[in-house]
């Protein structure tokens, strides 16, 4: 009996038709170039920030860090 009732409620079996994928090696090159130019770009903008902030905290700071140990000679005298 219970073979019997598991025949009839076993859901029937749909067949869908599925395209076969197609790998387009053009669009994955050219996306990796893309990728590589936005990295490029960010990574020179990026640089040139953090490079004009060490120049102007270096111009803002007229002491060295040797000063205090430095031998200073005065020319003007």
């Amino acid at each position: 009996m219970i073979p019997a009732v598991l025949h009839h409620t076993a859901p029937a079996v749909t067949w869908i038709k599925v395209e076969t994928p197609v790998f387009d090696l053009t669009a994955v090159v050219l996306g990796s170039f893309r990728l590589a130019g936005a990295l490029l770009v960010l990574a020179l903008a990026l640089g040139l920030l953090m490079g004009a902030a060490l120049v102007r905290a270096r111009r803002r700071s007229r002491s060295s860090p040797l000063d205090a140990v430095s031998l200073h000679l005065d020319t003007r005298g």
